[in-house]
């Protein structure tokens, strides 16, 4: 982690952080997001650590600070494996909506979402729309593991390139061994197993099942398509270099989009009401 600790909330007294806030002309607060999750047999499952780490480096890169991280998300598809803990839809908007409020009360305007679990995003959508029309606030939110871009998975992965992108392959699993390599074990990485099949119908990813070449949603569980959490990719191209440079892009992304955020105006008009 940072070695400079004042850019986590979680460890400023609140006159240090109200001194921050005071200091900072156009303070931006991080809120972090995670999940706690199947994630194959080579990485843990609180892959909200990662998300911690990076919004630890990106905060001390860009002079913000970063909430303390929230470790559960909106897994409903991996609720079927022990040792998962997901919230449901409603209480994921209700906490996230109550975490913005708590630093939009404030004063805050300049909030950014980092989230490190992709399956957050259409709840953290529907949580900054109301925020948009009952603050007429933007908070933008950057879903850190697609904002990689093609030209990075090909450094990475050469002609495999984003076919690597995959749950149970990177980049979790190479940021995990960046991060933590004392809690991960490349030797149990492997190729993903042939997909199950629900209702007579091969699974397709986490959405759904395929039925003459297209794809039907369907409520799939992750153990209906592969019991070890491997979706696709392949985990035994991760490598903690290759976890290495994933961060060093998303620090820079982040960093810069924090800057550009900080120069903008976030408050538009409140949605008005019209009659006729």
């Amino acid at each position: 982690m940072t070695s400079d600790q004042k850019h986590l909330l979680e460890n400023m007294t609140f006159e240090e952080f109200a001194a921050w806030s005071r200091a900072e002309e156009k303070p931006v607060v991080l809120i972090p997001l995670g999940s706690q999750e199947i994630q194959g047999p080579m990485v843990p499952m609180g892959d909200f650590m990662l998300t911690r780490e990076v919004a630890a480096e990106v905060a001390q890169a860009a002079g913000a600070v970063a909430a303390p991280t929230l470790p559960f998300g909106y897994a409903e598809y991996f609720r079927t494996v022990p040792g998962g803990i997901a919230l449901s839809a409603d209480a994921f908007r209700a906490t996230l909506t109550d975490i913005l409020a708590n630093f939009l009360d404030h004063g805050f305007t300049r909030i950014v979402i980092l989230n490190g679990h992709s399956g957050n995003y259409p709840l953290v959508d529907q949580v900054i729309r109301d925020v948009r029309k009952r603050y007429g606030l933007l908070v933008p939110c950057i879903n850190l593991w697609r904002s990689l871009p093609d030209a990075l998975w090909t450094e990475l992965h050469g002609d495999f390139g984003k076919k690597a992108f995959a749950h149970g392959g990177d980049p979790v699993t190479s940021v995990y061994m960046h991060y933590f390599p004392q809690l991960t074990h490349a030797d149990r990485a492997k190729l993903p197993e042939t997909p199950g099949t629900l209702a007579g119908l091969p699974v397709a990813g986490l959405s759904g099942v395929k039925f003459q070449d297209i794809e039907i949603g369907m409520p799939v569980n992750v153990d209906d398509r592969c019991p070890d959490g491997i979706v696709a990719g392949d985990p035994a191209g991760s490598s903690a270099d290759k976890g290495k440079r994933i961060v060093e892009h998303l620090v820079a992304f982040c960093t810069d989009f924090i800057a550009h955020f900080r120069d903008s105006d976030p408050k538009i008009p409140a949605m008005q009401k019209t009659g006729k």
